[in-house]
């Protein structure tokens, strides 16, 4: 007999049932037991007076979260969870659980992060943490949809192993490739842009980059899933910035339409913003969080706690998503366009987290090598990424999304570790 998921039980109709056994409950001549899979929950309703010994010789010997398998009819009850009750005809016990078990899979008694991460595998057996990742798994499948069908991208995947970091400095992950120095990819940005050269002209990539951060915040890892696009033949950084605000309120609406349930379970909603978002200048933001109290000086990057405080203020002014622009040249890496002082820099903020950066990109070669210079970078280790702006380089931009990060604020959750299924910190490698 073919598998049935929870959810797709019919009224009336014999099925087949697997999961894990979620509750136990013994009311004297009755015996229920709450099995659990990857959609939901039935319950299994044994009366004792009647069952066959077996079932109930098995029945008894059961423990919380061992994986099991029924058959039996499907009943409307209303007394039951979700409406419907099963009463076994068979009960298999596929494979048992240890007692005690290391962590809690339901709310009822909330285990430490580090400890659920240890047991990872039992943590997603929770309803709402298995809630997180239905929602990461649509939101991705919506951005895909967007990139192919609504903006005309096409999909590439560019070497994690690289020559040479896009960012440069300590966050590099070294590695030895072949006797050679190698490095795993802060970001595909060298990549993307090379290919701004050839006929693909509008490209976008999600895959791992790797960050060697010795950060111990709510909001750093050491490895996440980023979503980067490029696309040639802009006017301006306004063309990358059209594109990123219609990749996140399509992203959001996919997210609402498609994960009712799970939003329900998680105890959240997702709110889509109107476009456009609002833009805002680095001398506006300046100007904001001194009259709010810090001392920032023109040309300060801006660190965690001015994000945040920004993001309080563009909350109370009914904007959660905003674009930062016209950053200083000094702050901005090599590949942004300067305009003197300023740059095309910007970054997409989501109350007070960046979610993603980018701009126009600098195409002509002489200004991009000189630019390299100035940042004390030696443009003869890039000289496989600015061959390409030698043989007609269109002016172009881009931005890298932190996927995670993305999912993390409009669900309104604390932790970006909780978005990820193995997070990987200074800390943490296994599992």
């Amino acid at each position: 007999m073919e598998r049935t998921y929870t959810h797709d039980l019919e009224e009336g109709k014999k099925a087949l049932v697997k999961g894990w056994v979620s509750q136990i409950r013994d009311l004297g001549g009755l015996k229920f037991i709450l099995l659990r899979d990857r959609e939901g929950t039935v319950q299994i309703t044994i009366k004792k007076a009647e069952a066959d010994a077996a079932i109930l010789q098995k029945a008894d010997s059961l423990v919380r979260e061992d994986a099991i398998a029924v058959t039996g009819m499907v009943k409307r009850s209303h007394q039951a969870p979700g409406g419907k009750e099963m009463i076994p005809e068979t009960l298999e016990i596929i494979n048992g659980a240890k007692t005690p078990l290391p962590i809690e899979t339901s709310d009822k008694i909330i285990t430490g992060l580090d400890k659920r991460f240890d047991y990872r595998f039992m943590d997603l057996r929770n309803p709402k943490v298995r809630a997180i990742f239905r929602v990461r798994d649509i939101s991705l499948t919506y951005m895909r949809e967007f990139f192919e069908r609504k903006a005309g991208f096409v999909e590439v995947h560019t070497p994690v192993i690289q020559a040479a970091g896009a960012e440069g400095g300590a966050t590099l992950f070294p590695m030895v490739y072949y006797q050679k120095e190698a490095f795993l990819r802060q970001s595909p940005q060298l990549y993307k842009q090379m290919l701004m050269a050839s006929s693909l002209d509008r490209i976008y990539e999600i895959g791992p980059v790797f960050r060697a951060e010795k950060f111990h915040t709510r909001r750093h890892v050491s490895e996440y899933l980023s979503v980067d696009m490029e696309m040639a033949w802009i006017d301006s950084e306004e063309d990358v910035m059209k594109v990123a605000e219609g990749l996140v309120e399509h992203t959001l609406k996919g997210i609402k339409k498609e994960c009712k349930k799970e939003l329900e379970v998680f105890g959240t909603e997702v709110h889509v913003p109107e476009l456009p978002f609002k833009r805002l200048t680095y001398d506006e933001i300046i100007d904001i969080l001194n009259k709010h109290g810090l001392k920032k000086e023109w040309g300060d990057d801006l660190d965690d706690p001015d994000e945040k405080l920004l993001g309080e203020i563009m909350h109370k002014r009914g904007h959660d998503w905003y674009f930062i622009t016209k950053y200083p040249s000094k702050i901005k890496p090599f590949y942004i366009m300067m305009d003197g002082k300023l740059s095309r820099g910007m970054d997409l903020d989501c109350k007070g987290l960046e979610i993603a950066s980018g701009g126009q990109r600098e195409h002509r070669h002489d200004i991009l090598v000189d630019v390299m210079k100035e940042k004390g970078l030696d443009p003869n280790k890039f000289e496989f990424y600015l061959s390409a702006f030698q043989y007609g380089m269109p002016p172009h931009g881009g931005f890298g999304l932190g996927s995670e990060r993305l999912v993390q604020q409009a669900m309104g959750v604390e932790n970006i570790k909780e978005i990820i299924l193995f997070p990987r910190t200074p800390e943490r490698l296994v599992p």
